[in-house]
């Protein structure tokens, strides 16, 4: 690990192995998050996992808002924020994520499109809150496709991203950390990071081979 002590990584199981991943991770250099969360604090929700509970396992880090949270058990971006709401609450760092489908894109609605996903938590929260949390930037035309974007698309829409966060509080956008997530692997890594307004990658696939996963780490620390 020590190629790659530079880098913070977070892993995020699901909930079901919460508690084995706590236990191997415990002193170790890796953080926990979890892949979502429930919509309320406490109250009769079975079936729901609470940023309390969370918590209670070694959280320090959820996902907000994946592309499959919005796209398959749509999700709005006015729940997405109650939910980026009860992460901060409960002392989480949320992971937002935001993006949008390949007809967006073809119908060149992307920057409408992730404006609307991110201020729906700015009115909810103020923009001050992504000075702790992070903002994942993942087209969902690029997830689980094998597709990519090309480094100078994801450097656009980051950008695009910090511009906006700029006109809500400069401090904000020069401290937020935005990641790319839409099928990151080692081949591409190095390119996509060196992007001035790439902060990291929020890795899907390639994060379930270890060898693959190392590489992205060390592309991220070189």
């Amino acid at each position: 690990m020590s190629a790659v002590a530079s880098v913070e990584v977070v892993v995020c199981p699901p909930f079901i192995y919460l508690p084995f991943v706590s236990d191997y991770l415990r002193g170790k250099a890796i953080g926990l998050g979890a892949q979502n969360l429930g919509h309320e604090a406490q109250g009769a929700f079975t079936g729901e996992v609470s940023a309390a509970m969370l918590a209670d396992y070694g959280c320090r880090y959820v996902i907000i808002g994946h592309s499959e949270r919005r796209q398959v058990f749509h999700e709005s971006d006015e729940l997405i924020a109650v939910k980026f709401a009860l992460a901060v609450t409960e002392g989480l760092t949320p992971i937002l994520c935001v993006g949008e489908t390949l007809p967006q894109r073809e119908a060149a609605k992307t920057e409408e499109v992730v404006r609307q996903q991110l201020l729906a938590v700015v009115s909810r929260m103020g923009s001050a809150v992504f000075q702790k949390a992070v903002i994942a930037y993942e087209p969902v035309w690029a997830i689980g496709t094998g597709k990519t974007a090309t480094p100078s698309q994801a450097q656009a829409v980051h950008a695009f991203i910090r511009e906006l966060l700029t006109e809500q509080d400069e401090a904000t956008a020069s401290m937020a950390r935005i990641l790319y997530g839409g099928s990151v692997k080692a081949s591409n890594a190095t390119d996509l990071f060196r992007m001035p307004d790439i902060d990291g990658g929020l890795i899907g696939g390639a994060s379930l081979q270890a060898n693959e996963f190392l590489a992205i780490c060390q592309a991220a620390a070189s």
